[in-house]
């Protein structure tokens, strides 16, 4: 089969299509043949040499996919060969083939075209995993969403409106202010020509928000602390601004803040499992309903997946960017 191959680590120059061996599959896996993969921002870092693969996961880079089952180990009894799927996965996305544990394997949701289903694994389960199964957002609370033109960003706003929260997003031009407006954002905040924190404060009657979704780090983490309602919750997916900075933690105390952070792929397969179960029962009836809807950017061809990084990292995109296969 033909993947994507990391020649070297260091920029998108380094993304080659190669001729690969066929992914071996266990006997509680699938062999899916891909039809579409997306680019997520670990992606790029594992491009850079920063975020290697788990023992055991493909060395090919892409997290989610989706595709026609191909094969089935012995021990699989949902799918069958012929099923069409998509799923998240620990690597081999940028691939015409992966093999992946049949627990991390979704249906295609009603609506919704084989490829742009590609879009959906990894957003619905680090929002549903971070936000809902974790800081367990609800009815009538306000949520914060930075970067909310992003992948995650633009599946998180239709997300927290199906359960009835109001939504505040940061992003960084009118364009994207638009487009998170168009999907259900309430408070529209341009980070780039407003104090998010003022802002918010104006917003609320002086209280702040109830949960803060954050892939800034650093930089973010005392404004975060200071947007926040009594008993809210921080939660952090990401450091795109850095690890390091410096904070008052008094406000922790005072208001009873809770800060919690995690990633989607260094979590087990059995933590994986249950997500994806919980992502099914939950977010895929709304998807069926129309209530939200897949948000692509662009397609790429697997070929041309160093344009794709470049668009990445260019920061343009409003919500995902998929690879077809």
């Amino acid at each position: 089969m033909k993947a994507v191959v990391i020649t070297r680590p260091g920029g998108p120059e380094v993304l080659k299509l190669q001729e690969v061996e066929d992914p071996q599959i266990k006997d509680d896996e699938i062999l899916i043949k891909i039809a579409a993969t997306a680019i997520n921002r670990a992606d790029t870092l594992q491009r850079q040499g920063e975020h290697p693969p788990h023992k055991g996961e493909s060395e090919y880079p892409g997290l989610e996919c989706s595709g026609t089952v191909e094969a089935v180990g012995k021990d699989v009894t949902r799918w069958k060969i012929g099923d069409q799927v998509c799923a998240l996965i620990g690597g081999g996305g940028y691939a015409e083939k992966v093999a992946v544990p049949t627990e991390q394997v979704l249906p295609i949701p009603s609506g919704v075209s084989l490829q742009d289903a590609a879009s959906f694994p990894e957003v619905a389960c680090t929002v549903w995993s971070t936000i809902f199964m974790t800081s367990k957002l609800s009815s009538g609370e306000m949520f914060l969403i930075h970067g909310g033109s992003s992948g995650i960003g633009t599946f998180a706003i239709q997300m927290a409106k199906c359960i009835g929260a109001k939504v505040f997003i940061t992003a960084g031009s009118e364009e994207k202010l638009a487009a998170c407006k168009e999907l259900g954002a309430d408070v529209c905040i341009n980070y780039k020509t407003e104090d998010f924190v003022t802002r918010i404060k104006e917003e609320t009657g002086g209280k702040g928000v109830d949960v803060i979704l954050d892939n800034i780090g650093g930089p973010y983490f005392q404004q975060n602390l200071d947007s926040l309602n009594v008993d809210g919750r921080l939660f952090i997916i990401g450091f795109m601004g850095g690890t390091v900075t410096q904070v008052n933690l008094g406000c922790l105390l005072a208001r009873r803040l809770t800060v919690q952070a995690a990633g989607m792929r260094g979590r087990s397969a059995k933590n994986k499992a249950q997500i994806v179960r919980e992502v099914e029962k939950n977010v895929w009836p709304a998807i069926a309903a129309g209530k939200m809807k897949p948000v692509v950017y662009k397609y790429f061809p697997l070929a041309e997946a160093a344009e794709a990084h470049q668009l990445m990292e260019s920061g343009k995109n409003i919500g995902k960017i998929l690879l077809a296969v």
